[in-house]
């Protein structure tokens, strides 16, 4: 089955690589320092790959997308993998750590995603989930210029938007679509038995936030 994101590569990192920040604001604090492979599930160009060696970690990618891995190889010579990130192709308790870096919008079953990175962690693990922010950016909210955004009642319709007259002409929502998952099925993908949360956050950013971040640990 062909990727959304197939045929994207090349324009994604142009767009999104080139001149931003190697790793999302607070993503390296969110890690905190470890060792051991690190699982990117959804890892897409490898954009972030620096940012999680930095902690000291390895980096094994994970993408559903053949042409996104393409680039992601100009960036490591560790291990890549094509594969579903709502059955993942690892053993049970075989990594220290696991991120995922906004997909929550990309996947049919975030839940699913979010119990699939929990089972792959060893007791211990910590699991980085940095995406969308559920309220503030989707297919109900309008950019204004001035850096407000206008909600519209579309908030509760959750699942695939293939359109949405909001997006901008030349972003990667026009492209590829976007699976919107409202606050509280955000929240409630993270009551995973075993899975204990440290902490949210709000990166930096916007004044009006574009992105939620968790931080959480497999405890058993």
């Amino acid at each position: 089955m062909r990727a959304r994101y197939d045929g994207l590569a090349d324009w994604y990192d142009e767009r999104f690589g080139a001149d931003a920040p190697t790793h999302q604001p607070g993503l390296l604090d969110l890690l905190g320092t470890g060792s051991g492979p690190c699982l990117d599930i959804g890892c897409g160009t490898g954009r972030n790959f620096g940012t999680i060696r930095a902690t000291g970690r390895t980096v094994v990618g994970l993408d559903f997308s053949a042409d996104q891995l393409r680039r992601a190889r100009t960036r490591t010579d560790g291990p890549l993998m094509r594969g579903d990130a709502t059955k993942l192709p690892f053993a049970d308790r075989s990594f220290d750590t696991a991120v995922t870096m906004w997909i929550s919008t990309d996947v049919e079953d975030f839940a699913t995603v979010v119990r699939e990175a929990t089972r792959v962690l060893r007791p211990g693990g910590v699991l980085v989930v940095y995406g969308v922010h559920p309220c503030f950016n989707g297919p109900h909210m309008y950019f204004n210029e001035d850096g407000s955004r206008l909600v519209h009642p579309t908030y509760r319709q959750r699942g695939w938007h293939d359109e949405s007259p909001y997006w901008s002409e030349d972003g990667i929502r026009r492209r590829v679509g976007m699976h919107h998952v409202p606050l509280a099925d955000f929240l409630n993908a993270f009551l995973v038995p075993s899975l204990s949360i440290e902490r949210f956050e709000e990166p930096d950013g916007p004044e009006v936030p574009h992105a939620l971040a968790v931080r959480a640990r497999r405890t058993n």
